[in-house]
């Protein structure tokens, strides 16, 4: 454990990507902010992830674009050559990361243990947190702070979202009608699940549950196709929003909904972000390693499943960041088990 005689003047977070990784970092952010309230908190992130976590107060964000140009790389390099940290968080594996990591000024870089340094992340770092194993994600990032010193862990997502987000949900959602939000894709196509098993699913919450069903997602060519075929199959009304908001709208959305429906994705962080219920399916990926962190009783998990059919193995026997992302996987979660989830939130208290 690092040791302070007074906080550090200016701490530096280097987390890139992608928006759920991004959203385990807020709880560190306002873990710095509560401990250490004097301290500059500087953000290098994703040129993506900033369109959502540019909205928290209290921090300067240093933004990456990973298809800039040589000329807009160079004014970056330039920017970070005349600035000099306290301490640097560096908290992604990647090998451009700890690039880039090289490149900014810190008396103390602090990154992971050797274990988990993957990429020789650990050539970029002289400092280095606590071991540990089979830790959920956010977890690992606690790490860091407990590093510093600061033993208590601040669990806050809350983002100041700006009124046009508000109002667009609130045009969606105007009214105290239950409303799942369902986002069906992943960045990663072999964690989706089957268009025709999210139609069922969102004929059972319209028809028996009474529930509005919003159909959410980025732009893409693959979202907009799933969507438009579970809007296809669905024999009941769906609203399909696919492809038509930004960021905080989608964040403000699913602040207002009762429920959100997701495979591994960015969409089921930004649902703890929410404080909304996250019904996530996992069987590509182990969701005690990055399962939407307050959902776990409401998840689908197949992994266990998966692990046996795909690897032959129990999963305690796959490492820790093992992924079984083939062709079928995902057809191990069954309709039902999604449903009587529903139907068991549903049935809880709000």
């Amino acid at each position: 454990m690092l040791s302070f005689a007074e906080p550090p003047r200016s701490v530096c977070i280097l987390r890139l990507s992608a928006i759920g990784d991004a959203c385990h970092v807020v709880p560190i952010v306002r873990t710095l902010q509560q401990a250490w309230p004097g301290t500059q908190l500087t953000w290098i992130i994703g040129k993506a992830e900033a369109r959502l976590m540019s909205l928290i107060e209290g921090v300067e964000f240093i933004i990456v674009d990973k298809r800039a140009d040589a000329a807009a790389r160079r004014a970056r390099h330039a920017l970070l050559r005349g600035r000099s940290f306290d301490v640097l968080l560096h908290m992604q594996l990647a090998l451009r990361a700890s690039l880039l990591a090289h490149r900014v000024r810190a008396g103390i870089k602090l990154g992971f243990d050797r274990a988990r340094a993957r990429e020789m992340q650990w050539l970029f770092t002289n400092a280095r947190i606590a071991a540990r194993t089979r830790q959920h994600v956010l977890d690992s990032f606690f790490g860091f702070t407990e590093s510093l010193g600061i033993s208590q862990r601040v669990l806050r997502w809350d983002l100041p979202l700006p009124p046009a987000a508000q109002d667009y949900a609130a045009r969606l959602i105007p009214d105290g009608q239950p409303t799942l939000i369902v986002s069906p894709c992943s960045s990663h196509p072999l964690r989706n699940w089957l268009p025709e098993r999210y139609a069922a699913v969102a004929e059972h919450a319209a028809g028996a549950l009474g529930m509005r069903v919003i159909l959410a997602g980025g732009p893409s060519t693959l979202e907009r196709e799933v969507g438009a075929r579970i809007e296809k199959l669905c024999r009941l009304p769906v609203v399909n929003q696919i492809g038509k908001d930004t960021l905080p709208e989608l964040l403000a959305l699913l602040g207002r909904a009762r429920a959100l429906l997701t495979p591994d994705s960015g969409p089921a962080h930004m649902g703890t972000m929410a404080g909304t219920p996250v019904i996530g399916l996992y069987a590509a990926t182990n969701p005690a390693r990055s399962g939407p962190y307050l959902s776990g009783r409401w998840c689908v998990d197949a992994y266990p499943q998966a692990a046996r059919t795909f690897r032959g193995v129990e999963p305690d026997e796959l490492p820790w960041t093992h992924k079984i992302e083939e062709p079928g996987v995902m057809a191990l979660i069954g309709v039902d088990q999604v449903t009587a989830r529903l139907d068991e939130l549903l049935g809880s208290a709000p």
